[in-house]
């Protein structure tokens, strides 16, 4: 071989070597697998599905979506954790399964704090508590004396146990010192169908998932538990209005790939995540579901790692004061 051409060969494999990942210097090099550990139709596949699309175009590789349900969203949050850390695997978590997963399962197979790369907050949605059409209460201060007088008496439905609409719901029972009777599903949506039809009273939801079915009367919106109204529902009065100022949550919905992903593979994923919320026609989406965006020192993997820890040592608390624990 001649000389000059093995110091060029030689020269061309170092400088390989050095490149940021290595041989995942070109990923994507094939689609993208983003697990949505609940049932299609809810709040985090809704959010899934509106972001995956600009994604997909600034990775240059298709994302695509797979629902897969069980133990509260922990069966497909373990199933990425296990994943090759690649890129190729992704997860949008939430509240339930990367914090309240913590204080539910005392078999956890994985810890949210340690066991994954933090790739971006996606959007934050408020919750609201939405009875059925026919409910004889007349607002949420009708729906709180009722509640209190009638332990175990109203039935209301979330999309599993430790999900945020199951959080949230505990919440609401604590600060009203009567617990109702839970009615978990595999998801959000099929509990929101159960409303619908009357099968169950009320649910304590994300505004992704509920708001079209107030708007459209289908369901009667209480009280939304933040401090201003909903430009979107502004019939609704906040949990302050109602007497119950104590009672605030907001859900989110963030990115995470499992640990050890290459930095740069990470960081791929965080500037597409980034770029999709920037896209005119997300954000009308989610401005129309009345999801709340993250601020700019909110979306770098290093705020969501904080933010983990966080919501671990603040809902831990509540769930065990509740007695709530799945074997």
């Amino acid at each position: 071989m001649h000389k000059g051409y093995s110091w060029i060969l030689a020269a061309a494999v170092l400088t390989a070597a050095f490149l940021p990942g290595g041989a995942r210097a070109e990923y994507p090099e094939r689609q993208i697998t983003l697990v949505v550990p609940f049932s299609a139709g809810g709040p985090t596949d809704i959010i899934s599905r509106i972001v995956a699309e600009p994604m997909s175009r600034a990775l240059g590789q298709n994302i695509i979506i797979e629902n897969q349900v069980g133990a509260g969203g922990t069966v497909a949050v373990t199933r990425v954790k296990n994943a090759t850390p690649d890129g190729y695997t992704i997860l949008m978590g939430n509240l339930g399964t990367q914090a309240a997963s913590v204080g539910l399962y005392p078999k956890l197979a994985y810890d949210p704090r340690t066991d994954f790369a933090p790739i971006m907050n996606m959007a934050g949605t408020p919750m609201i508590v939405a009875a059925k059409k026919d409910t004889p209460f007349k607002d949420f201060k009708e729906f709180v004396a009722f509640a209190k007088a009638n332990p175990g008496k109203l039935n209301y439905g979330t999309g599993g146990i430790g999900a945020t609409s199951h959080l949230t719901c505990l919440y609401l029972d604590s600060l009203i010192g009567s617990p109702q009777t839970h009615v978990p599903f595999r998801g959000n949506a099929p509990a929101l169908n159960a409303l619908l039809a009357g099968q169950i009273d009320y649910v304590c939801d994300q505004t992704v998932g509920i708001v079209p079915s107030i708007q459209g009367g289908q369901v009667k919106g209480l009280v939304v538990a933040i401090p201003e109204r909903l430009a979107q529902v502004p019939d609704m009065p906040t949990s302050k209005e109602q007497g119950l100022p104590g009672f605030q949550a907001v859900g989110w919905n963030a990115l995470f790939a499992p640990k050890d992903t290459p930095k740069p593979v990470i960081d791929k994923l965080n500037a597409a995540a980034r770029a999709a919320l920037k896209d005119e026609r997300v954000l009308a989406r989610l401005k129309d579901l009345a999801a709340n965006l993250p601020a700019e020192n909110e979306k770098t993997p290093e705020w969501l790692g904080e933010f983990v820890k966080a919501e671990v040592d603040k809902w831990v608390p509540v769930i065990q004061k509740a007695g709530v624990k799945v074997e």
